[in-house]
C-alpha cells in the first residue's frame, strides 16, 4: 500500500501522496516500535523473574502494567497515522 501511494504521489507530482505515505510510515513504525517495547519489557521481567523468583507477583503485574500502557500509545499512534490516510 505505501509503495502504490508514494509512486502515485511521483507520478502525479502531487504533495498531498508524500503526506498519505509518511502517514503510513508512522503507523508501521509505531507498531515496530510497541512490538521492541513490549519484548523488551517481557525480557527484562523474566531476567527479574530469574534473579528474584520470591517477587514474581509484583513483577508480573508491573510488567502487564507497563506492556498495556505501551501497547495503548502505539494504538494511538496507529490509529492517527490511519485516520490521516483515510480522511483526507
Amino acid at each position: 500500500m505505501l509503495s502504490s501511494i508514494l509512486l502515485d504521489a511521483a507520478v502525479s507530482g502531487a504533495n498531498v501522496g508524500i503526506g498519505y505515505g509518511v502517514a503510513a510510515l508512522g503507523a508501521g513504525l509505531a507498531a515496530v516500535g510497541a512490538g521492541l517495547g513490549i519484548g523488551r519489557i517481557g525480557g527484562s521481567a523474566l531476567e527479574s523473574i530469574a534473579r528474584q523468583p520470591e517477587a514474581i507477583n509484583d513483577i508480573r503485574s508491573n510488567m502487564i502494567l507497563t506492556a498495556a500502557l505501551v501497547e495503548g500509545a502505539a494504538f494511538f499512534a496507529m490509529v492517527i497515522g490511519l485516520l490521516v490516510i483515510f480522511l483526507k
